[in-house]
């Protein structure tokens, strides 16, 4: 076999690094010199920043910088004599790609991992050090609790190690405007949100004098603000301090543009005037609040230990979750209006793209990176802000990676597109797999079979105040009947012209339950190392059921077909064809109108042929219409296939 030339090869010497890679020799020199200067042994460095964003500026991309790694997820561990990233299997290859031979990869995300590999690094009696203010509380704890009894000690120092060997090199602060949405585009004003907050903490148990907001978009949301300080994601470095008589807001005050501050202090002086603070005093602020006789409701997934060490223990009142966040997750009838509308836009959008696939890639016109510049390009009108995160577009093998590269577009292979926009009236996330030419019967049935795990949990009734991760079973068990699987969640929540991974909703352990009004995405997947991937993936509002005692099911607000070619309608029972069918007549008459009034009348006409309902015999068996490709398989030839 021939050797990669994509990926380094540090067993040779001298090592073979591809020109993806960035030499980090006089970055790790200037980070190991800065550990000598405060006797540190082990500094941890992570890939968030201080609001524990999931998308960073170029500025807090501090992991990026030391390590040359550029994925969102990962943590480094710098001694001085070595250094290791940890990331999940979503990052190998990348990590792979762009690290030098200075970095070990550690093909884990697991703590203990990194506590394990510190124990061996670093000597008894050695200090590892972080920065507090880029840690959760629960990372803390669990990184005090893997050194614990070791005789190594954690050492929080707020002086930022990597900042300081970053030097002049590193990126400038955001400079752009903060600006109010316009009330069209909100749910209610930012006044009746403060009232509700308030309300929250008056009826509380323990009687919280006030709310303590470290996540970005919480700010955001609750003052109707947006900003462009982060990458894909409408918000703006701030903190809020939220009690019953005041509001403080920590923030560049000279940022906001004169609407949005003559919005926040219309009140003034009162109860609804918000005062406008440093974004650099918060920590002193809250250290001062914190003397009285107070108590401090926080959210504790995304306040950081920096924050969370200077409040006494007994004047804390700790949720996973602030009630700012529970309250944004739930959206009103007009803003689920307006998530609907951004939707049908974005169905346009993608027709229009999924067409221009059909034509241009038969002719050899398309590789990843132009496709996925193209529907980008797409997304822009008048309500358009830009994607909502990096375009996956990956053909073939690389449908397996998160990332695409310059491959070309081919009808021979699966091609995987997952895209989102960011609108004014909301957020979108679509995942579409396709295959022009003839597909395997494995990966036709592979693909059938993620998409009727897509219908089960769509389609699926279930009682109120349920957890996502009691029912994200459904979504899987059409794979699991033939032993396959997928390794990610089956979806996130998505917010009104906020973030596209909007917490708390979604499938996971740490998410609440679900309620009517949430909107979360539903994406199942199966992903064949070195061959393709295939996902699915549909946004959906929790409504209430059509059943006599008050229930829950999902209301899918994405709104483009899937594609004919790769379903195998023989696998599919009678109730998953006509969720289908209902679904499919739903596109019709939500997206047909649309597509005519824009006058795309070749989209219409491709929407009426890759929407035409789907048919199915008493016998059970099952022919596709007019422009459908009929072609069956049996489930008992295609296990060996499956297994191998």
């Amino acid at each position: 076999t021939s050797p990669r030339t994509d990926i380094r090869d540090c067993s040779t010497n001298p090592p073979y690094l591809p020109s993806t890679v960035t030499e980090t020799t006089a970055r790790l020199a200037a980070l190991r010199g800065a550990m000598k200067a405060h006797s540190i042994d082990a500094y941890i460095v992570p890939a968030t920043d201080a609001h524990m964003s999931e998308y960073i500026a170029e500025r807090d991309s501090r992991l990026g910088w030391v390590t040359g790694f550029t994925g969102s997820a990962g943590t480094g561990v710098v001694t001085l004599d070595k250094a290791a990233l940890w990331t999940d299997s979503r990052y190998w290859t990348q990590a792979e790609r762009q690290m030098d031979c200075n970095w070990e990869l550690q093909r884990t995300t697991w703590i203990e991992s990194i506590g394990l590999w510190i124990l061996e690094a670093v000597p008894a009696g050695g200090n590892v050090s972080l920065d507090p203010f880029l840690f959760s509380i629960d990372s803390w704890n669990s990184y005090s609790e893997a050194l614990h009894g070791s005789g190594r000690t954690l050492l929080p120092i707020e002086t930022n190690l990597v900042d300081q060997a970053w030097g002049d090199q590193r990126p400038p602060p955001a400079s752009s405007k903060i600006y109010s949405l316009p009330a069209e585009f909100t749910g209610s004003s930012w006044q009746e949100k403060v009232a509700g907050i308030r309300q929250q903490m008056e009826q509380h148990v323990r009687n919280p004098t006030a709310v303590l907001l470290s996540g970005l978009e919480e700010t955001a949301w609750l003052f109707n603000l947006r900003g462009d300080d982060i990458p894909y994601n409408p918000v703006f470095y701030s903190y809020t301090l939220l009690t019953s008589t005041n509001i403080r807001l920590f923030v560049d005050e000279t940022r906001l543009t004169a609407e949005a501050r003559q919005s926040l202090q219309a009140g003034c002086p009162g109860p609804l005037c918000v005062e406008l603070q440093e974004y650099g005093q918060v920590r002193a602020h809250v250290r001062d609040y914190a003397q009285g006789n107070v108590t401090i409701w926080l959210g504790t997934e995304y306040t950081t230990y920096g924050l969370y060490g200077i409040i006494p223990q007994e004047k804390l009142l700790e949720d996973s979750y602030s009630p700012v966040m529970v309250a944004k997750a739930v959206k009103n009838a007009k803003e689920q209006e307006l998530l609907r509308a951004a939707h049908v836009r974005d169905a346009v959008v993608v027709i229009q793209y999924l067409l221009w696939l059909e034509k241009m890639v038969p002719q050899g016109l398309v590789d990843e990176f132009s496709g996925a510049r193209h529907v980008d390009a797409l997304r822009w009108s008048e309500h358009s802000r830009g994607p909502s995160f990096e375009s996956i577009s990956a053909s073939g093998l690389n449908a397996a990676l998160a990332h695409y590269s310059s491959r070309k577009l081919s009808v021979d292979e699966m091609y995987l597109s997952d895209t989102g926009g960011q609108y004014l009236d909301g957020t979108t996330d679509i995942t579409r797999t396709m295959h022009w030419g003839v597909p395997t019967p494995l990966q036709k049935e592979a693909y059938t079979r993620v998409l009727m795990g897509n219908i089960d949990l769509s389609r699926l009734i279930f009682p109120t105040n349920t957890a996502g991760r009691t029912v994200e079973s459904f979504a899987r068990q059409a794979l699991w009947e033939v032993g396959l699987n997928y390794g990610h969640g089956t979806g996130h929540g998505i917010g009104n012209f906020l973030s596209v991974h909007e917490w708390p909703v979604g499938f996971q352990s740490n998410n609440i339950p679900l309620m009517k009004g949430m909107f979360t995405s539903i994406e199942p997947g199966y992903y064949r190392d070195g061959e393709f991937g295939i996902r699915i993936e549909d946004v959906a509002l929790v409504v209430e059921a059509q059943t006599k005692k008050p229930f829950l099911t999902f209301e899918v607000v994405s709104l483009v077909p899937y594609d004919r070619n790769l379903i195998d309608v023989s696998l599919l029972s009678q109730e998953q064809i006509q969720y289908l069918n209902t679904y499919y007549k739903t596109i019709r008459e939500r997206v047909g109108p649309e597509l005519q009034s824009q006058q795309l009348e070749e989209e219409y006409c491709w929407l009426q042929r890759n929407t035409e309902p789907f048919v199915q015999s008493s016998a059970g068996t099952a022919a596709a219409t007019l422009c459908v490709l009929a072609t069956t398989s049996l489930i008992s030839a295609l296990l060996t296939e499956l297994q191998a």
